[in-house]
């Protein structure tokens, strides 16, 4: 399984493109970073570009290149 180079600290604002689309959802913006009690980012907010909808994901998801490439494709 491939792996992206991920900073989750660099996280907020950055662009990805869902290998596997749902619903025309296929580019998307981290809008938020979710961290823990000692400031480590968790979970990243997800937002459709086509929708404004919104996916809580823990950021390592990212990493996957399967599932998810950097930038918009």
């Amino acid at each position: 399984m491939a792996k992206n180079p991920i900073n989750p600290n660099k996280l907020l604002l950055s662009k990805w493109t869902s290998t596997s689309p749902q619903q025309k959802e296929k580019h998307f913006i981290v809008t938020q970073l979710i961290r823990d009690d000692e400031e480590t980012v968790t979970e990243c907010v997800l937002e459709a570009v086509i929708n404004k909808q919104q996916y809580i994901h823990p950021w390592r998801d990212l990493t996957s290149a399967d599932h998810w490439q950097q930038g918009w494709k």
